[in-house]
């Protein structure tokens, strides 16, 4: 199977069950001129499940809205579109992420905790979006895993029993990595590029663009997740951080340690998940 057919396949993704309907259709409308806020609260409401799930999210010590969101409008007005768009897609995979790998979605969170510490450190505007990015980085595993199920199989085994990084394995098994599966499926959804980036290059990050900042900060975070240890990306050793881009956001010693004693106390707080 050659890329092209890789790629059609994973832009298929919104067909699988475990998205519910109501989130495949915010997916493909949200972005209307025509569709306001109102009626964007409307769709998600209608699915009492969904909207359980997403007040559970933003009322969790993550967000610093502890039992404050009681509806989905404002929970929309809070955190903003993009925000709430991602955070729909992120409660709707994660029992997939879980059948992907053991421990993925607890890395995603933790990664997503620490993005937000350290892009509210470089006074981003828009944490919260670096944050929903940073969740959602790895989706492009949990799209190959559910479109290849036996290749995918063999490229986990491949980086287990020969050393490799998974995106390494991916490569020689599909000739593309879950970064760029990661990015055809958030253009395929609208996602807006300052999400994009950090899924496209959170591997390579000094090739983003339009989001450089976020997309280093989603790298870093990425990383310092797994040398604490928190859930499984795939394989168990560290890659290095981007010396560039190190350099660049100029984190001090100290800075990375109060964002992982954030990422410990919220993980802690958490116990383990924030979906049942």
């Amino acid at each position: 199977m050659n890329i092209r057919e890789i790629r059609e396949q994973i832009e298929f993704l919104d067909s699988i069950p475990a998205i519910p309907p109501v989130v495949k259709k915010l997916l493909k409308f949200v972005d209307s001129p025509t569709l306001s806020m109102h009626e964007v609260s409307d769709i998600i409401a209608k699915d009492q499940a969904l909207t359980a799930k997403l007040l559970k999210v933003v009322n969790s010590p993550i967000y610093g809205f502890p039992g404050r969101i009681s509806s989905v409008s404002q929970a929309l007005i809070l955190l903003g579109l993009n925000v709430v768009k991602g955070l729909l897609l992120s409660v709707s995979v994660v029992e997939i992420m879980e059948e992907t790998m053991v421990g993925l979605w607890e890395h995603s969170l933790a990664t997503a905790i620490a993005a937000k510490a350290l892009a509210s450190k470089k006074g981003q505007g828009e944490p919260e979006e670096v944050m929903i990015s940073a969740l959602l980085h790895d989706i492009g595993k949990v799209a190959l895993k559910v479109r290849f199920p036996g290749p995918y199989k063999s490229a986990l085994l491949m980086s287990e029993n020969e050393g490799f990084f998974i995106r390494e394995s991916e490569e020689r098994v599909f000739s593309v990595g879950h970064a760029e599966a990661g990015s055809w499926l958030s253009r395929k959804w609208n996602f807006p590029i300052s999400l994009i980036e950090p899924i496209a290059y959170h591997h390579r990050p000094t090739l983003a663009r339009s989001a450089p900042l976020q997309t280093a900060i989603v790298h870093i975070s990425d990383i310092l997740v797994r040398a604490r240890g928190i859930g499984f990306a795939g394989e168990r050793f560290v890659p290095a951080v981007h010396q560039k881009t190190w350099e660049t956001l100029a984190f001090s010693g100290q800075d990375i340690k109060e964002v992982l004693r954030v990422v410990d106390e919220t993980i802690e707080e958490i116990e383990g998940g924030i979906v049942a």
